[in-house]
């Protein structure tokens, strides 16, 4: 098993707290390929930077996806998610799907957790769009300049989980999501302190794109999810222009 993971932000620190998760909720043999974005921005909180990120992504997908089971968006909010469904051979997963429906089946309402106030209208929009807004407690979030995101679990542990509590105590959580990339791996260390089941996104994305490549389920050739159809195209990273175009550059 070989799973491509791609960090949409290019920041090399927040690749590795996904690496050292997804390494240690991978099945043993898999093999991880980890890619960061070639431009975009350090940590993605708006809808602009999640559209650039989605780009970023998809062109890093392109490129790499060759000789792979399966690959994973590695940013909440699944920038480029449903596009990268549409262009590639292998089964795609995102953290916040992932989490989404791992959280389901642990229990009724799900708190998200997160690092910023700017994040919390792209993340509530992407909660919608996968029809989860009903079960929906609420999105806590911090508020406060991150100077640092590849050390903003040591730098704001204790106020991530005084907002595990709040979500739990307040908003009537049964499940928590801690969400988004550069708290990666921090659910597994403080899930003793807290008195529901939390979930990172990239420990269940991992495993969820294990068991989609395990599946062995074909590939879409008709519907909305088939490959795009073949017209000319310009400006575009050659491995990115095959898949999207699959014609010759204009």
């Amino acid at each position: 098993m070989k799973l491509l993971i791609i960090n949409p932000n290019i920041s090399h620190s927040v690749t590795e707290l996904i690496e050292a998760e997804a390494r240690r909720s991978a099945s043993p043999g898999t093999e991880l390929t980890m890619r960061t974005a070639a431009f975009g921005v350090a940590y993605i909180e708006t809808r602009v930077e999640a559209a650039i990120g989605a780009y970023a992504t998809l062109d890093e997908l392109a490129i790499h996806h060759a000789g792979h089971d399966a690959a994973v968006v590695a940013a909440f909010g699944d920038p480029g998610l449903e596009a990268a469904r549409e262009m590639l051979p292998i089964p795609v997963v995102g953290l916040t799907e992932s989490a989404l429906m791992s959280a389901a089946m642990l229990g009724g309402r799900i708190g998200i957790v997160a690092i910023s106030r700017r994040i919390r209208a792209w993340y509530g929009e992407t909660v919608d769009r996968y029809g989860m807004t009903s079960r929906l407690a609420g999105i806590r979030c911090l508020d406060e300049p991150l100077p640092n995101i590849g050390t903003v679990q040591q730098d704001k542990g204790e106020q991530l989980v005084a907002l595990c509590e709040a979500a739990i105590n307040e908003d009537g959580a049964d499940v928590l999501i801690i969400a988004g990339a550069p708290l990666a791996g921090l659910a597994r260390s403080v899930a003793g302190r807290i008195p529901v089941p939390v979930v990172d996104g990239v420990n269940c994305a991992v495993h969820q794109a294990e068991l989609l490549a395990r599946l062995g389920v074909n590939k879409a050739t008709d519907g909305s999810y088939a490959a795009p159809p073949e017209k000319g195209w310009a400006g575009l990273s050659p491995a990115l222009g095959r898949l999207v175009g699959r014609g010759e550059p204009q």
